[in-house]
Parts: C-alpha cells; sequence; structure tokens
C-alpha cells in the first residue's frame, strides 16, 4: 500500500532537494525545446528562501514540489514539479488544491502560472482545471502561455 501523500513546507536549507526533483520533472522536455527550460536552471536555494516552497512526500520520499510567490493582487506558481515515477498519479491536482487553498489563506482571489506552449498538454491540462489563457508571448521557439483562475464564487 502507498502512503497517502503530505505536504510539508521547505527548510530553508532545502535548495538541493528542489533542484533534484524540478531537474527529474523537466528533464523530458529538454529534447522538445532544445535547451532547458527555465524551472531547471533557477537559483533553488534562493527559492527555497524567498519563496513559499513545498514539498509533496510519500513515505519518506519528497516526489514534488511546488514554489509559489506572494505577488500584488495575485499567488503565482512559480514551478511545479513532479518526480517522473509519481506522475500521472494524481498529484498535479492535488498540488493545484494545496496552491489554492494557500491562495485563498493569504486573501488571493486569483492564482496565476505560465507554461511553454511547445509542452505538449499544459495548456490543455490547467485549462481542464478552470485556468484560463489570458496572454501569450514569444519566447525561444515556442510561446509562453499565461493562464489564470479566479477563486472567487
Amino acid at each position: 500500500m502507498t502512503a497517502a501523500p503530505v505536504f510539508r513546507r521547505a527548510d530553508p536549507h532545502e535548495g538541493a532537494l528542489l533542484r533534484a526533483i524540478t531537474r527529474e520533472a523537466y528533464a523530458k522536455w529538454v529534447p522538445v525545446l532544445g535547451r532547458e527550460p527555465l524551472p531547471m536552471t533557477t537559483d533553488h536555494d534562493a527559492a527555497v528562501r524567498a519563496h513559499h516552497v513545498e514539498f509533496v512526500e510519500t513515505g519518506a520520499r519528497a516526489v514534488a514540489a511546488m514554489e509559489l510567490v506572494f505577488d500584488a493582487g495575485h499567488l503565482l506558481i512559480e514551478n511545479i514539479a513532479v518526480r517522473p515515477e509519481a506522475q500521472r498519479r494524481g498529484l498535479g491536482d492535488l498540488i493545484l488544491a494545496r496552491a489554492e487553498t494557500v491562495a485563498r489563506e493569504r486573501g488571493y482571489s486569483t492564482v496565476r502560472l505560465y507554461t511553454n506552449s511547445l509542452m505538449a498538454g499544459n495548456v490543455d491540462w490547467y485549462r481542464a482545471r478552470g485556468y484560463a489563457v489570458e496572454r501569450e508571448e514569444p519566447f525561444g521557439n515556442g510561446a509562453r502561455v499565461h493562464l489564470a483562475k479566479s477563486l472567487s464564487g
């Protein structure tokens, strides 16, 4: 039996864990983009100190992470990363729900995020969960797609 996923706040010294999960999660996109996706190149040590980072653990293993930025007027989901062996098991839905809960707790009524249009299926996945495309802007050989979800109502 697999342990139920548990969220826990990142320790300020866990940048290496955030880096490892992110690199594993995004590695499949390197051949598609022809470069490392931006989340792979981030200063993860600074991220765990400056942002709201939570890990998702099953048993004693951290299998996913989310990085949230409390911005003016909205919560920004900066990064969602799920290790390959834990993908397609519903963790993405749990992470989005957790991010939306954090947003509500902080008084935000809007959650925003962005993804690369070349990351096949991401935009459709977010749209199926209530996120609407706000705009697209050219980025590399694709486009950065900005999405948002209103939490009111």
